[in-house]
């Protein structure tokens, strides 16, 4: 399945996946993006390389950067934007998702 309009990447976040990718020891075809039942504020965002496409994945093309996200995860992720950040002594993912009701003051979960 593919749709382009669950996230988007922006260029840093698309050029940082692109560097981890190449990295990979394994030979990753992408990055899996999931959400996990965690933190103070019930979920949060996994990423794991992937190695193979799954059934119940939507894919998402940025370039030549693929998302696999799975269909559970959808409703918390559509319409994110996922970044790449660097600040001071700081680098790191960040997601502005539009389905966030909440989030945790040390920004590691954030419930709908």
């Amino acid at each position: 399945m593919s749709d382009t309009q669950i996230m988007t990447l922006t260029d840093k976040a698309a050029a940082r996946i692109r560097t981890l990718l190449s990295q990979s020891a394994d030979t990753p075809i992408g990055l899996r993006i999931g959400i996990t039942n965690t933190g103070c504020n019930g979920l949060s965002y996994t990423m794991d390389y992937a190695t193979d496409e799954k059934a119940d994945d939507a894919i998402v093309e940025s370039g030549d950067v693929r998302l696999l996200i799975n269909q559970d995860a959808i409703p918390y992720v559509q319409g994110t934007e996922m970044d790449w950040l660097e600040e001071g002594l700081q680098s790191r993912f960040t997601f502005e998702n539009p389905n966030e009701k909440g989030r945790c003051g040390c920004g590691s979960s954030f419930h709908v």
